[in-house]
């Protein structure tokens, strides 16, 4: 089986499942503070950041420090839990499929599942800052480009954490334990950002690449910048990684 038509037959799995409804209600819930405090953006002047692009950046922080990683950490285990429930993990490792491409096919799925959430985060936004803008009688919308660019960054940023937490749903068989697992690892991102070796937690990458951008955006505020080294070695190395051993271990106790 070619791995295109097994990555299809992941989708399949899903259109059935919940995963797609808990993430769009997660990116609709996200921008509800941000409309009833629109008028907050207006303070921000010390900063020297415009009160549309404030109203931006600190929604796609919220999403970025915990909404995105959540609503990630729980689509991993229930991508495998719809395999695991039915037991129909067995009849797919019964079938001439290589079990590495298994397993980097669900991961696949679980990238178009970021890259869904995160696309509806940035829709949302554009609804979001249209009622705030009749609220205020301001103009909180963004051009699009900019707005999807900086979606896009945290997207990308976001593959090292992602393989982090599909390695967790594969080696950790209790859901609980991996979500809790998963959750836990989310919470010490906003203070590792600040150290010199953030670089080397996933779980930081899409807060601080968006935290960054808060520093060129706002002109009397200083926030660490970007540096692609060490970085993205750093982050490529932990990607392979975290895939490798997913791969190594998706099926092992099912075919026991």
């Amino acid at each position: 089986m070619k791995f295109f038509s097994l990555v299809s037959i992941e989708f399949k799995k899903i259109r059935r499942s919940k995963i797609l409804l808990i993430l769009m209600v997660a990116a609709i819930i996200l921008w509800l503070p941000s409309i009833f405090n629109a008028d907050l953006n207006f303070g921000m002047q010390a900063e020297g950041i415009s009160p549309e692009n404030n109203f931006l950046i600190q929604g796609f922080m919220g999403m970025a420090w915990f909404m995105f990683p959540a609503s990630m950490v729980v689509s991993t285990v229930l991508l495998n839990m719809t395999e695991r429930s039915n037991k129909g993990i067995l009849k797919m490792l019964s079938l001439p499929i290589a079990t590495a491409e298994l397993c980097l096919a669900k991961f696949v799925v679980l990238l178009a599942l970021a890259a869904f959430q995160i696309l509806m985060t940035a829709l949302m936004y554009f609804v979001s800052a249209g009622i705030a803008s009749q609220m205020q009688d301001y103009n909180f919308i963004l051009q699009p480009l900019f707005v999807f660019k900086e979606a896009g960054l945290i997207f990308v940023s976001a593959i090292p954490m992602l393989a982090f937490f599909w390695l967790l749903s594969v080696c950790i068989k209790t859901p609980i334990f991996s979500i809790g697992i998963g959750l836990a690892s989310i919470v010490p991102s906003v203070l590792i950002i600040n150290t010199k070796a953030w670089f080397t937690y996933p779980m930081s990458y899409p807060f601080f690449v968006i935290t960054s951008e808060y520093g060129k955006l706002a002109t009397n505020l200083d926030t660490a910048q970007v540096e692609f080294i060490p970085w993205t070695p750093v982050a490529i190395v932990i990607t392979i990684l975290c895939l490798s051993v997913s791969c190594l271990r998706f099926g092992q106790a099912e075919r026991r």
